[in-house]
């Protein structure tokens, strides 16, 4: 990278770098540096009345006021922040103070890690802080940090653009409260569900990512291509197959958690890249799971939020059990008094159209419905709710309802208005599965490109015998939204999915060498802010020979200034490029 490609302050940092290299400090050592505190311990721990403690911290130097011979630094770790008291002859006890007048004071800046030996005491104003005997610089930033300043009330350059917020994350984590709490209780989250399900005996196993077939769900796949085998294969869009393949071979109960990938929109609740958790039981059927599901959710939500109960937006959501049971087909005769019951699917397809629906001839019956629901129901349920008993049409790979015709053994638990968790009682006769593949070849025919295709491999894994099982999967993503509080899910993603970042255009370094311009002219140019080369036709040469002077000066490059002949001919070239460019559009 050019120097000229850098902000005024990166070219700063770089030159306190290099700096303190001709010193001989090493700005980012290899050594150990031994830790045995944390800030947030420290201040927990203090007590005015023990005997003065000795620790060794290290973080990021967040702020720093000098004050002459002594400076306060807030010191930013893994736990939190605290507050350091540096004077210079504590830590250059010897004649020397280089280490306080020139290293502190000039060649640090905010964002760079310090090392900090030192005793734990309160300040005058009541503050616990650390009293540092020894400094050690451990790494050198050479970007500045988006620090939040306040004027008469108002806060300046703030890091709150949620584009740059994802894009970002890092420095997201590092200016921003709060962030780092939301991905720790996410943690819980996972770490309270491997609890419940381990202690429960289900063992965690792990499937393909990469697979033949993508199956196990209703969605558009990710493809890629498997150069040792020359074929392509598809991101898995779900673990189901996989892990009913495991309960046909003898496991009592297994679960994975992991991501999933689904080609399909992004949206406040919905990245192409998600972890999800799936479990399947032997023995076992949707009621059981129902019940089975109310005590882990309120479980998981007492381990991240000490209760029951979480608000997230202007809604208070209790996840203690028991949660409402309601089947879809009365959800939506609730919601729109049209009973779907007994209806065909031209009676379904001509009423979705009558609410101004967007459904065509592609739309089978399931799709209808599954429409239906989604546009008058799914959004009103805001308190945890099963709903339940959904078409076979809806459920290929669901076991018929055991007393009513047409139905199945399904449940979607529906909370804060969106799907958090689906589950069946598994489908485990191997000539209706077969029965309803087939099915769902016959909708990707009529132009479902979320249809399922046909396992051939599962279908014989099924024809070994599979008990009765119940199974299910929940968005983890979701859950953590939920248990958070946070109400889009790129906010509990660490790095969600992002739109290309966009780039200035500029014209490269080799067309500006074509119109003679020398590739150290084109980045002070481009300092100049002259990015195309049609930037430049307009201008007067002897005007632009004294900007690009004047960067020469300021950044101390040294290059030959070009004469006011040699820039008229960039401006003359420049304009002819031009002319050219526009009788070719």
């Amino acid at each position: 990278m050019n120097v000229l490609e850098l902000s005024e302050q990166e070219i700063v940092r770089r030159q306190s770098l290099q700096e303190l290299r001709d010193m001989g400090i090493e700005p980012y050592p290899a050594a150990e540096f031994p830790t045995n505190a944390f800030s947030e311990d420290i201040k927990n721990d203090f007590k005015d009345e023990d005997e003065k403690r000795e620790v060794v911290i290290a973080g990021r130097m967040m702020s720093r006021r000098v004050m002459g011979k002594a400076s306060f630094v807030e010191l930013q770790d893994s736990k939190g922040r605290i507050q350091v008291y540096i004077t210079r002859d504590d830590i250059c006890p010897e004649e020397d103070k280089t280490l306080y007048n020139t290293v502190f004071k000039r060649l640090l800046d905010i964002g760079d890690f310090i090392g900090v030996k030192g005793f734990v005491f309160r300040t005058q104003t009541g503050e616990i802080s650390v009293h540092a005997q020894s400094l050690t610089l451990l790494s050198k930033s050479l970007k500045p940090l988006p620090i939040v300043k306040y004027k008469d009330g108002v806060a300046y350059d703030k890091f709150e653009d949620p584009e740059l917020r994802f894009r970002q994350r890092y420095v997201d984590l590092i200016v921003n409260d709060g962030v780092k709490d939301t991905f720790l209780q996410r943690a819980t989250v996972v770490r309270t569900i491997r609890r419940v399900l381990d202690e429960a005996g289900y063992t965690e196993v792990e499937t393909p990512t990469l697979q033949a077939i993508a199956g196990g769900a209703s969605a558009r796949p990710f493809v890629t291509h498997f150069n040792a085998l020359n074929v392509d294969m598809y991101m898995r869009i779900a673990t189901e197959l996989y892990l009913k393949r495991l309960i046909v071979g003898g496991f009592e109960g297994v679960y994975e958690i992991g991501k999933n990938f689904r080609n399909e929109g992004m949206d406040r609740n919905h990245n192409p890249e998600f972890t999800c958790m799936e479990l399947y039981v032997q023995y076992k059927d949707y009621n059981w799971m129902m019940s089975f599901t109310e005590k882990l959710l309120e479980t998981v939500c007492i381990a991240v939020n000490g209760s029951t109960e979480r608000k997230v937006g202007d809604n208070v959501i209790s996840f203690k059990a028991p949660y409402r049971r309601l089947p879809i087909l009365d959800a939506i005769k609730e919601k729109t008094g049209f009973d779907c019951n007994g209806k065909s699917e031209e009676e379904i397809r001509a009423f979705c159209l009558e609410k101004g629906l967007e459904v065509d001839e592609t739309f089978g019956k399931g799709k209808l419905i599954d429409e239906l629901f989604g546009e008058f129901c799914e959004g009103t349920f805001i308190q945890p709710t099963f709903i339940t008993d959904y078409p076979v049409e809806m459920s290929p790979l669901t076991k018929m309802h055991r007393s009513k015709p047409g139905l199945t053994e399904r449940f979607e638990l529906m909370v804060n208005g969106k799907e958090l968790a689906n589950a069946y009682s598994e489908l485990n006769d191997p000539l209706d599965q077969e029965e309803r593949f087939k099915e769902q070849m016959r909708l990707a025919d009529k132009g479902d490109d979320e249809a399922m295709i046909i396992d051939q491999d599962f279908l014989r894994a099924l024809q070994y015998g599979m008990p009765p099982t119940s199974g299910i999967g929940i968005g983890i993503d979701r859950l953590v939204m939920l248990m958070t509080g946070q109400t889009t899910i790129q906010e509990v993603l660490f790095f969600p999915q992002m739109k290309p970042e966009k780039k200035i255009p500029q014209s490269s370094i080799k067309e500006w060498g074509e119109i003679g311009v020398s590739e150290e002219w084109a980045y002070v140019l481009r300092k100049a802010g002259f990015n195309l080369i049609s930037d430049i036709r307009d201008e007067k040469a002897q005007g632009l020979q004294q900007k690009i002077g004047d960067i020469n000066k300021k950044y101390k490059l040294g290059y030959e200034k070009p004469s006011v002949n040699d820039i008229q001919a960039w401006i003359d070239a420049a304009a002819n490029v031009a002319v050219v460019t526009e009788e070719a559009e």
